[in-house]
């Protein structure tokens, strides 16, 4: 390939009004995708994304149609599973007493729900016990695990319990089972078993699987267990909601059968038979299908309020319960809640951006720390210092001399690994997550030592160069070309989110043709090329940059205009719309 067209910029845009060089497709990337366009008749933008996934021709028509049957791991290729799934099925038989022990963020609370609906199928009243953030923190405790095996005989950790060797020898009494997908040590705790795919012993094909994924393999297990007795079990099709939803929530990459299990969890969604999903997409006023950027921007932040300021076992419940009178009931109190919640961030985010700043945003590592910043947010605040500066950041929250923070990594920075090298050397009283998000407990004291020594880390996993301020763009796109139909192809190749973006277009030589400001930072415009029909785009966030004021004072002047195609649905109608992320004088 000549060098000048390594080099050269898309569409000749070497700094966006966002500062980002545009990135195009390679030579190589256009050969491939004619070839695949020829072979299979797919429109081009569907036929770039599958060749960006490296899917042959001949795979096109399988990745198309993800099949669950053929993606699905054998649940025994984890290790544990068979004592684990066993275990639980002697609980059932014995009618034991049960209790689950979740995470309180989304995943802890599809995990915990799936649990207790198969439990509660088979004749059990499982319990539930979701920790507090503040009074208890992540995981389990000395104090719970007693309490808990005084009267259970088993008790499920899901979510958590890879790393909680005391609390898990203080369950005497119980038998203790994890299911979990966070980072593990070389010992692991006391358990009858612990699945994880991310334990240091197992080979790491399925460490992309989020915590409710493990529990539905073992359920699988589980159930086929039951069908060589005779028996047959709860259905475990109609949970892919549940697992989808924290697929997505958990930002777990959807690939392999992650793709499947969304795929077929937003199709069951759609059909509003979980009472708990149901009454808050009512709530939140969700009327069209589902989609994976719903699961994760509009019911995942309601289910995590009531683990960030209210109550933590909110979620859980609302997902499990059968009854729908109690489910509006939660619905109601998570979304004020999810309220509340957006109060305390606005503040800590505004506080530790600032501090962030004054300290240097140039180095391998962002944080902040501030006296009593309520520890329900700091993760979502990391994540948006992560996005403000393109390096890995974290967040803590001081009180009573202890730092509780949370982490979020970029792209080829495996930030779980550092934190859990951390805690070894001593720096932090604990710490764990995986490699885009982590959890740690510091004392006040050692918090300036803890973060330069976490710098360090990461400036030897190349986090110092920052992420790269490159867009890339898939194709050009005319915008005469952006139909619903061809926006229903894409959508085949989906569902799109971490792991696997939506296709971005770039549309060149473009007259922005009215621009209007909604809410406090948004921006909705329509443009043309002046040869097709006008096209709608909006930019959530623009004002809080460059591009909402660019193009909001155009002047008439003529624009590229970059970002994703989705479909808005308004009064009955479908229209073609540009999800906005960047925008160059053309």
């Amino acid at each position: 390939m000549p060098r000048d067209e390594i080099t050269r910029a898309f569409l000749g845009v070497e700094s966006s009004l966002t500062g980002r060089r545009w990135i195009g497709p390679t030579a190589e990337d256009d050969r491939l995708a004619e070839a695949m366009c020829q072979e299979t008749d797919l429109p081009d933008p569907v036929a770039r994304v599958l060749c960006r996934a490296g899917i042959a021709p001949e795979g096109a028509a399988g990745y198309l149609a993800p099949s669950i049957k053929d993606l699905l791991p054998d649940p025994l290729t984890l290790r544990d599973m068979a004592p684990a799934a066993e275990r639980v099925l002697q609980a059932v038989a014995r009618r034991e007493r049960v209790a689950v022990f979740g995470d309180y963020d989304v995943d802890g609370a599809a995990s915990s729900a799936l649990l207790l609906i198969w439990l509660r199928a088979l004749g059990l009243d499982p319990t539930l016990y979701i920790p507090d953030r503040i009074d208890e923190g992540y995981g389990p405790n000395e104090a719970a695990m007693e309490q808990l095996a005084a009267d259970h005989d088993l008790i499920v950790c899901v979510d958590c319990g890879t790393l909680s060797h005391g609390p898990i020898a203080a369950a005497v009494g119980a038998d203790v089972i994890v299911l979990d997908h966070h980072l593990g040590t070389e010992t692991l705790p006391d358990a009858i078993a612990v699945v994880n795919p991310n334990r240091q012993d197992e080979s790491g094909d399925l460490g992309h699987l989020c915590a409710a994924a493990v529990v539905f393999l073992l359920l699988v297990e589980a159930n086929r267990r039951l069908r060589e007795g005779g028996t047959r079990g709860p259905d475990l099709m109609a949970m892919l909601d549940l697992v989808a939803l924290a697929t997505v929530a958990d930002v777990a990459p959807l690939v392999g059968v992650n793709r499947a299990l969304v795929r077929r969890g937003l199709d069951i969604m759609h059909r509003r038979a979980r009472p708990g999903l149901a009454a808050l997409s009512d709530i939140a006023r969700l009327t069209v299908a589902p989609s994976a950027y719903h699961l994760g921007y509009v019911l995942g932040p309601r289910i995590n309020a009531g683990g960030r300021v209210g109550r933590a076992d909110l979620g859980a419940r609302l997902l499990s319960t059968a009854c729908p009178d109690e489910a509006a009931s939660l619905a109601e109190r998570l979304d004020q809640f999810n309220t509340d919640r957006r109060e305390v961030e606005n503040a800590v985010r505004d506080a530790a951006l600032a501090q962030a700043e004054t300290r240097g945003v140039d180095g391998p590592l962002v944080w902040a720390a501030g006296a009593d910043w309520h520890p329900g947010v700091v993760g979502i605040v990391a994540a948006r210092l992560k996005e403000a500066t393109g390096r890995p950041a974290v967040v803590i929250g001081v009180a009573d001399g202890i730092g509780k923070g949370s982490a979020r990594s970029i792209a080829g920075v495996d930030l779980g690994a550092a934190i859990h090298r951390l805690a070894q050397e001593g720096l932090l009283l604990k710490g764990g997550g995986h490699r885009m998000a982590a959890g740690l407990t510091v004392a006040e004291d050692r918090i300036e030592d803890a973060m330069a020594r976490l710098g360090d880390l990461l400036a030897r996993q190349g986090a110092a160069a920052g992420e790269p301020r490159g867009l890339k763009v898939s194709a050009l796109l005319m915008p005469g070309a952006a139909t619903t139909e061809l926006i229903d192809e894409i959508e085949r190749a989906g569902p799109f989110g971490q792991g696997s973006p939506a296709p971005r277009f770039a549309f060149p030589d473009c007259r922005v043709t009215s621009a209007r400001r909604v809410g406090e930072s948004h921006l909705k415009i329509s443009f043309t090329d002046g040869m097709g029909p006008r096209v709608d785009a909006i930019a959530f966030g623009a004002f809080d940059g460059p591009l909402g004021p660019a193009l909001e004072g155009h002047g008439g002047a003529r624009f590229h205009l970059a970002g994703r195609l989705e479909i808005n649905h308004w009064q009955g109608r479908a229209r073609p719309q540009v999800r906005l992320e960047d925008a160059a004088p053309a």
